[in-house]
């Protein structure tokens, strides 16, 4: 059984596209899509094949994982 996650929030994307990303209290950066979103978790030790994106763990601010800037992919 997979461990559970952090807290991980995604913040609502700026005009840029960008969202900022947290785990916990760190900043990870800005993500400007899921591929982003998954490398930054790799880093900070998660696996991404074993991240759901609709893990209740993972906190979206202003739309989901297909928001990001004014597109929705």
């Amino acid at each position: 059984m997979p461990k559970p996650l952090p807290l991980i929030v995604v913040h609502p994307p700026s005009a840029s596209g960008g969202r900022w990303v947290h785990v916990d209290d760190e900043v990870l950066g800005i993500a400007y899509g899921v591929v982003d979103l998954l490398e930054f978790l790799r880093r900070a030790g998660l696996d991404p094949e074993e991240v759901r994106l609709n893990d209740p763990a993972i906190k979206w601010h202003g739309g989901g994982p297909h928001v990001w800037g004014a597109e929705v992919v």
